[in-house]
């Protein structure tokens, strides 16, 4: 138990990678009791158990594949063909439930471009727990007092910032700078690093032409095919503050595995008997 504590502490405070922790919350017609506890690594190495060696078994591959959704959910027991065990999201009456959670450090929202919408951006990613780091090479923008939100408020060269500032698969960047040659130096800057997020905002035309300049050059069309440009959601934003929810709306999207679609339904009315 307490190794298991040490390793979720571990993964929460950045010094080691994530983990997938599996708790039983109703047991259900299994035998197993509530509060039992499996931890998953990346690699599906595992240790504790939920009572039952063939539902670790499949615990453990359901949580690799959750950890790249960064998910929290509770699932379900089911049995497939031939009475194997499936585990589902979708509430199965009476079955044995779990819930899943991927343990890691706080996500890292870094805004390249302290402007109007930067600021906006900033605001709504502090709400929703993003530690948020904003980078401008202009004093009178680089300013805590203007921008209280951010965890880190960076003035410096946008190249040697983005330089020195640590990327990884946890991370989102956005490009909101003020004019094309910045966007550029600084997409330069972060592509090929493994950012869970990368994207610039610009009209087609503008990003569109940033994006054949830099595949003349030679950098990976693979890099360039992840780079989310035009930004965001279509929702019809106009001002600094909609742009900003458009922009966060696709960051949730991809790091969840959204679809972007509208969750509006109602049910087909009721056909009247002849």
């Amino acid at each position: 138990m307490l190794e298991l504590t040490k390793r979720l502490l571990a993964a929460a405070d950045g010094s080691a990678g994530p983990v997938v922790l599996l708790s039983v919350l109703e047991a259900g017609p299994r035998p197993l009791a509530a509060g039992s506890r499996l931890l998953v690594e990346r690699s599906g190495a595992r240790s504790g158990s939920l009572g039952d060696a063939e539902l670790d078994e499949a615990a453990a591959a359901y949580a690799v594949a959750a950890i790249p959704r960064h998910a929290a959910e509770t699932i379900y027991v089911a049995r497939g063909g031939g009475a194997k065990v499936e585990l589902t999201p979708r509430t199965v009456a009476g079955a044995t439930s779990i819930y899943l959670e991927v343990v890691e450090h706080r996500p890292v929202f870094l805004i390249v471009g302290a402007g109007h919408i930067g600021r906006c951006l900033a605001r709504l990613a502090s709400f929703l727990d993003f530690h948020v780091a904003i980078v401008d090479d202009r004093e009178e923008f680089a300013d805590p007092e203007i921008v209280p939100e951010a965890d880190e408020v960076i003035c410096e060269d946008f190249e040697v910032a983005l330089d020195r500032f640590p990327i990884h698969a946890n991370t989102a960047i956005v490009m909101v700078t003020r004019g094309h040659r910045q966007d550029e130096l600084s997409l330069r800057r972060c592509l090929g690093r493994g950012a869970g997020y990368l994207g610039m905002i610009g009209s087609k035309r503008r990003t569109g032409a940033v994006l054949a300049h830099l595949r003349d050059e030679g950098f990976d069309p693979e890099e360039l095919a992840k780079v989310r440009t035009p930004i965001g959601l279509d929702i019809g934003a106009e001002t600094p503050e909609e742009i900003a929810i458009s922009i966060l709306a696709e960051v949730i999207m991809l790091r969840h595995g959204g679809t972007g679609r509208a969750m509006y339904h109602r049910p087909p009315a009721p056909r009247l008997a002849k």
